[in-house]
């Protein structure tokens, strides 16, 4: 089975503004995209948590999609961009927003809160995320 939305047509800023909607509705205070050698790579977000302004970083691993692209033998695209890197660009935001509309399903019947969903995305005093503090300190998990 082909990678989910390996063939979308959707720019990855089209797809950011879509994401930021979604997360509009859930009490985002600002929101930035960042960039990495003129490539998307992340948007920051930040909440109001309680009276606890929290602060957000969801990265965009497209270089993990890429692989994935030559490991599943997909060598061209339907795009007028031919460029596989970009389209593993596109597909990656796809894929992330995907990704949040579901969480945010989870938050709306309760399930969940957002501060819950984001956790592993909250940017640490040392301007890392929690995620990537744990990957790098795993002696921090339960044995």
């Amino acid at each position: 089975m082909k990678l989910l939305n390996y063939s979308t047509i959707i720019e990855p800023e089209q797809t950011i503004g879509e994401i930021q909607k979604k997360l509009s509705r859930f009490g985002v205070q600002a929101m930035m995209t960042e960039y990495e050698n003129g490539q998307v790579s992340g948007v920051s977000f930040k909440l109001n948590i309680d009276g606890q302004v929290m602060a957000f970083r969801m990265p965009c691993n497209w270089q993990a999609v890429r692989a994935v692209f030559k490991k599943q033998g997909i060598t061209s695209v339907k795009h007028k961009d031919k460029n596989l890197d970009n389209q593993a660009i596109r597909t990656a935001w796809r894929v992330i927003l995907v990704w949040v509309e579901a969480q945010l399903a989870l938050v709306e019947i309760n399930m969940v809160t957002v501060p819950q969903v984001f956790l592993p995305y909250t940017i640490m005093a040392n301007g890392s995320t929690l995620a990537e503090n744990i990957e790098k300190n795993p002696q921090f998990l339960l044995k």
